[in-house]
């Protein structure tokens, strides 16, 4: 090439470059976001992109001369039909800014006229909205569905170079919240699992420009969930369990509590029968929360049902759904097994420490205890046919104890003899005996 006519051709660049109004963005906005076009050539303008409500036009683009310039602003829209900009506006005030407000979606182009000569900037601008709302369309036992849907604009604008019409990418994005927790990212879902209150759930629909849409929508909970813990789960036979209801969102009065026999009985039970079990259900309770007395030793399952109506209409007729959750223990309850228990020594010397020969019984339901001295004379004799609970008996029963006295008279030291015998509440006959001292101080 010619030295001269690159030099030529590097200088004509260089004018254009610097040239007023090619390749400078001076238009500006209270935009909120400015992305650049995607033309297939030549300087790239800007899109100023305003969220807001639908129908809502609230478009604006601000001209700007610098330095403290003045000058007049003749603004013009793009016409896509012709492909030619027409006039829109004159601003002749001759100061250094000049705004247009309330401005359809298109392009516009500004001419502006200085002491320094004249100027052309062009923009885009698109009123954009996202409008949503939010629907319970199901609900059952097991689920309910949240739908979403959204209606939000095309944006698209035409490649000056080529008349091209070119798409803006949204990057529209959607989600379910429960709050702060996101519980879906799609239009539709199905919740499983529902909650036992009643609870709003928010569809957000989002942009990458910054626009944003909620609708919210509240699930009119109709499960419950059965829950309980007992108190105690373990002890010495009668004994008597408190059934504490933690239930969600039952409905009072509508709990059934199956409380099933002893896991062995069941066992000895299927195997003298050839597998078959005849009843596995010990009795069933309806109180919200009860208390019930496990009479005989045993490891017992417990079962709580929980219950949920609720009223819907169709039609303008009256319909019920009733929902249901089943929980299990998660361990048995243990009513202990029988056994007797004697000391080998007692001193009855009024110290408040081993004043009393106690034998100790659990879970019986009779007992018989004899004292005898070392020739075999009958001492002290105590019988029940309907023991309450080892600790209930010796402290409201005093025969159930032997304080070493026989007949107001203190016994000598010396080694005595006991014999126990009895029927446990697990239907074990029990029967222990042996030698005992008897301590007293001097």
């Amino acid at each position: 090439m010619n030295i001269f006519k690159l030099f030529g051709a590097v200088l004509l660049f260089t004018c254009l470059i610097f040239k007023p109004g090619i390749g400078f963005t001076q238009i500006t906005s209270t935009a909120d976001e400015v992305v650049p076009t995607e033309y297939t050539g030549g300087t790239q303008d800007k899109i100023h992109i305003f969220c807001g409500a639908k129908g809502e036009v609230n478009a604006s683009l601000i001209a700007s001369l610098t330095n403290g310039e003045t000058g007049s602003f003749e603004w013009q829209k793009y016409n896509s039909v012709t492909g030619n900009f027409d006039f829109f506006s004159t601003d002749l005030s001759g100061n250094s800014t000049s705004t247009i407000s309330n401005l359809e979606n298109g392009c516009y182009r500004v001419k502006v006229t200085a002491a320094s000569g004249e100027k052309i900037y062009t923009a885009w601008v698109f009123n954009n909205y996202i409008d949503c709302t939010a629907e319970i369309p199901e609900s059952d036992c097991n689920s309910f569905t949240l739908k979403g849907t959204f209606d939000s604009p095309k944006m698209i604008y035409t490649d000056l170079f080529t008349k091209q019409q070119l798409e803006l990418n949204k990057g529209i994005q959607v989600r379910w919240l429960d709050g702060s927790v996101v519980v879906s990212r799609v239009v539709t879902s199905k919740i499983f699992d529902p909650p036992t209150k009643d609870t709003y759930y928010t569809f957000e629909v989002t942009d990458k420009f910054g626009c944003v849409s909620k609708a919210d929508i509240q699930y009119k909970s109709i499960v419950t969930k059965a829950l309980f813990s007992v108190t105690p789960d373990k002890g010495e036979a009668p004994l008597e369990v408190t059934f504490n209801n933690e239930s969600e969102n039952g409905d009072p009065t509508k709990f059934e509590w199956f409380i099933f026999r002893d896991l062995d009985e069941i066992k000895r039970e299927s195997a003298a029968n050839n597998g078959v079990v005849k009843d596995s259900i010990l009795v069933k309770l309806f109180n919200d929360s009860p208390v019930y007395v496990f009479e005989n030793s045993g490891k017992y399952k417990v079962k709580l049902v929980s219950k949920k109506i609720s009223e819907f209409h169709i039609k303008d007729l009256a319909n019920t759904n009733t929902c249901y959750d089943t929980v299990y223990l998660e361990d048995y309850i243990v009513a202990d097994t029988s056994f007797v228990d004697a000391p080998n020594v007692f001193t009855p010397n009024g110290d408040g420490t081993n004043d009393e020969f106690i034998i100790k019984f659990w879970s019986m339901k009779e007992i018989k205890i004899s004292i005898f001295n070392r020739w075999g004379k009958l001492l002290h004799v105590w019988e029940s046919n309907n023991v309450i609970n080892f600790k209930n008996t010796i402290d409201s029963v005093p025969q159930s104890v032997w304080d070493g006295k026989v007949g107001g008279k203190v016994c000598t030291p010396g080694v005595y003899y006991y014999v126990v015998e009895g029927r446990g509440r697990d239907n074990e006959r029990r029967r222990t005996s042996g030698f005992f001292h008897l301590f007293r101080d001097k």
